[in-house]
C-alpha cells in the first residue's frame, strides 16, 4: 500500500498548468490513479473535460504516452494498443512490462462509449478502465446522462412546473460491469484515497480487463463551491449515495466502507450543498426527497445482501473442503 508521502513525492504524470476548472475532480482522480501505478503506462482518454482541458493544441499536460480517442471509443483504442503491445512482445521487440489505462467521463462510458467498453472487456483485453463520473455531459453544456441522479437539474432535464429535473434513476454501471464476469470491478472516491490507490494497485496486477468507477465532483455542473470537492465526495460515500465496494469475478462482492449510526448521513444534507438540487427544497417537492432517500436505502441494502451472499458461499465452500479432508 502506497503512503501519502510516497504519492506526493512522485513526479505527477499529469502535470499542473492544465485548463480544468478550479475544484474539478478529474485531475485529482487522474493523479491518484497514475501515482498508484509503478509501471510504464500508456493512457487513452475519451473526448471530454479531462481530454480537452489537458491537451489544447499544441500543448499537453501528460508526462506519459497519451492517445486522444473519440467520445465513444476509449476502450476500443486501448484494446488495440494492448493487442499491438502483445504482438511486439511475442516478436521479442518489447520486453518491459507496460500497463494500459483508459479514462472516460460518464457520458463517454455509461452512454456513448458503453458498446466499445463492453466489447473490449468481453474480448478479455488486459487493461484498466477508469470512469470519472461527474453525473452529466459537463464538457458540452451540462446535459443529462444516464449517470445523472434523480432530481438533478441539467440543461436537457430542467426543473419547472411539469418536472423536478431528471425523473429517471441513474444507471448502476459498476454492477453492469461486474455482470460481465470480469476479474475485477470496483467503485471508489478521491476522498478515500487509500481505498482508491489500493484498488488501482490491485487492478493493474490482475490479468485481464478491470474497471473502477470513481465519483468526480464538477463545481460547474453541480453548482457547488470549488473548495468543497473532497468533502462533497466524502459525504456522498457517508450517505451511501456512492458506496465503496469491489467485485471479483462477477460474484464476489465486498463492501469497503460501512457508515453506521450517526456516521451515515441523510442524502438531503449532501443535496443541499449543490445548486443542481436547490429546487427540491422548495415546498411541494418533499416527496421527491423521500423517493431519493428510499432509493439509496434500497440500493444500499441490496449491496449488503450481495456481500452477505458472498460470505455465505465462501463459508459453504470452506465447510465442504473441511468435510472432504476429514
Amino acid at each position: 500500500m502506497a503512503k501519502l508521502k510516497d504519492l506526493v513525492e512522485k513526479k505527477p504524470r499529469l502535470a499542473p498548468g492544465h485548463r480544468l476548472c478550479p475544484g474539478c475532480g478529474a485531475s485529482i482522480i487522474a493523479n491518484q490513479v497514475l501515482g498508484a501505478i509503478d509501471y510504464p503506462v500508456v493512457v487513452t482518454c475519451a473526448t471530454g473535460c479531462l481530454e480537452v482541458s489537458t491537451t489544447p493544441f499544441p500543448f499537453t499536460s501528460w508526462e506519459i504516452p497519451f492517445i486522444h480517442s473519440a467520445f465513444e471509443n476509449s476502450a476500443a483504442t486501448i484494446s488495440g494498443v494492448e493487442a499491438a503491445y502483445n504482438s511486439l512482445k511475442r516478436q521479442g521487440k518489447v520486453s518491459k512490462d507496460i500497463k494500459f489505462v483508459a479514462f472516460g467521463g460518464d457520458g463517454g462510458t455509461y452512454d456513448i462509449g458503453f458498446q466499445a467498453l463492453s466489447g473490449a472487456v468481453e474480448r478479455g483485453h488486459d487493461f484498466l478502465y477508469i470512469c470519472y463520473d461527474n453525473g452529466a455531459y459537463m464538457n458540452t453544456g451540462i446535459q443529462r446522462s444516464s449517470a445523472t441522479p434523480i432530481g438533478a437539474a441539467t440543461t436537457t432535464a430542467p426543473p419547472g412546473k411539469k418536472s423536478y429535473g431528471k425523473i429517471q434513476r441513474r444507471k448502476d454501471l459498476t454492477a453492469i460491469m461486474a455482470a460481465h464476469q470480469i476479474p475485477y470491478a470496483a467503485q471508489a472516491s478521491p476522498s478515500h484515497w487509500k481505498d482508491l490507490v489500493r484498488k488501482v494497485e490491485k487492478a493493474v496486477e490482475i490479468e485481464g480487463p478491470t474497471f473502477i468507477n470513481v465519483l468526480s465532483v464538477c463545481p460547474r455542473g453541480w453548482r457547488s463551491i470549488d473548495g468543497e470537492g473532497i468533502s462533497l465526495s466524502k459525504e456522498a460515500v457517508m450517505s451511501c449515495y456512492w458506496p465503496l465496494y469491489e467485485v471479483e469475478n462477477g460474484d464476489e462482492w465486498k463492501v469497503n466502507m460501512k457508515p453506521k449510526g450517526e456516521r451515515k448521513t441523510p442524502v438531503a444534507d449532501w443535496l443541499k450543498k449543490q445548486g443542481r438540487f436547490k429546487h427540491l427544497f422548495k415546498s411541494g417537492n418533499e416527496g421527491v426527497l423521500e423517493e431519493i432517500q428510499a432509493e439509496i436505502d434500497d440500493q444500499w441494502q441490496r449491496l449488503l445482501a450481495r456481500e452477505e451472499a458472498t460470505k455465505q458461499a465462501e463459508a459453504k465452500a470452506e465447510s465442504e473442503t473441511e468435510g472432504t479432508k476429514a
